[in-house]
């Protein structure tokens, strides 16, 4: 004998929907010396020759709602850093002076800001630059033998 059984009423599933939660970076745009940080993210890069010049422009670009970060290098800052990046090769070493190396703004781009059309606005923007470079460490990473270790959001180690 066949006795119909009731089914139990079925509840829906879940959405199996991921919901990814990216916390905002802080915007903290005052100029500070590079120093002995390592940036590793995407940046951009203003090389200007005259510290005066680099100064003007850092504070100039803190109001800029590209930036996210704003670092300042002065020419003596740059020449030290010059000095342990090369320091097993002794003949750029005997080549350059501090007066030789440009002073440099370095900017971490707020999180979706188009960084090439950001460097064409700076190149315009700051005619006394001598160069305004992006640097894509995942371009340098593809181009690498080894592999990096990660950069954190930050954009610094």
């Amino acid at each position: 004998m066949i006795v119909p059984v009731e089914e139990p009423e079925r509840t829906p599933k879940a959405s199996r929907r991921l919901l990814w939660v990216v916390a905002a970076l802080p915007r903290d745009t005052a100029p500070v010396p590079l120093g002995k940080r390592e940036l590793c993210g995407l940046r951009l890069v203003v090389f200007i020759g005259a510290d005066e010049d680099m100064t003007a422009a850092a504070q100039a670009l803190r109001d800029d709602p590209k930036a996210r970060r704003v670092f300042t290098e002065n020419k003596a800052e740059a020449y030290e850093r010059f000095k342990k990046l090369f320091a097993d090769r002794p003949e750029p070493l005997e080549l350059t002076t501090p007066d030789t190396l440009p002073a440099a703004v370095h900017l971490v781009p707020v999180p979706g800001t188009d960084v090439g059309g950001w460097a064409d606005e700076l190149r315009q923007r700051f005619p006394k630059a001598q160069k305004v470079d992006v640097l894509d460490p995942a371009r340098i990473a593809a181009q690498m033998t080894t592999t990096p270790p990660p950069c954190p959001p930050s954009g610094e180690r």
